[in-house]
């Protein structure tokens, strides 16, 4: 069981933070979701690392979790859904959530629900209208608990499907007044 008080949810600046974050990403989007090849390096870096923001997890030094948050266009669901906009609410700004990943022995937690809530404290704070997620198609049902809406047919390969999923920011406050989810 964890200790809630041992839990660091913040968004990542150092160096080690980022090197476990690589190496977390390759853990989950190499080994365990066959979303990219394997090499000898054990680390991935996301091709828009200059340009994410990652809220992370920190037990005792160690990474445990993590999102990156994006708002440059194009968005990697852009890469996927011709017409993006087509298929969400209207909007002005957008946030997106990408490579969230939990180590295996830290799920079940309340790790998931604190990196979502940092992740939604910033997407407020930069005054977001909507965040969109590709969430596996593995974990539907526990986004949209959060208040995630699918939309789109899944995006991926087979054995690494994703939902295409968004969250209006606003209702996502008013879930998070109403049941302290968020």
């Amino acid at each position: 069981m964890l200790k809630h008080n041992s839990l660091v949810f913040k968004v990542a600046t150092e160096v080690a933070e980022f090197e476990q974050i690589h190496a977390l990403n390759y853990q989950t989007f190499v080994n365990e979701i066959p979303q990219h090849q394997q090499d000898s390096s054990g680390k991935l870096v996301d091709k828009f690392h200059p340009e994410n923001t990652y809220v992370i997890c920190i037990i005792d030094n160690l990474v445990v979790a993590m999102i990156a948050l994006r708002d440059k266009r194009p968005l990697s669901l852009d890469q996927k859904i011709k017409g993006l906009e087509f298929y969400l609410p209207s909007f002005k700004s957008i946030l997106e959530y990408r490579l969230l990943a939990v180590k295996k022995e830290y799920r079940n937690t309340a790790i998931f629900t604190g990196i979502m809530k940092k992740a939604f404290e910033l997407a407020m704070a930069g005054g977001y209208d909507i965040a969109v997620i590709s969430g596996t198609t593995r974990q539907s049902r526990l986004y949209q608990h959060l208040g995630f809406k699918p939309f789109a047919d899944p995006v991926g390969k087979r054995g690494a499907l994703y939902q295409p999923m968004y969250i209006d920011i606003a209702a996502a406050i008013q879930l998070r007044d109403r049941s302290k989810i968020l």
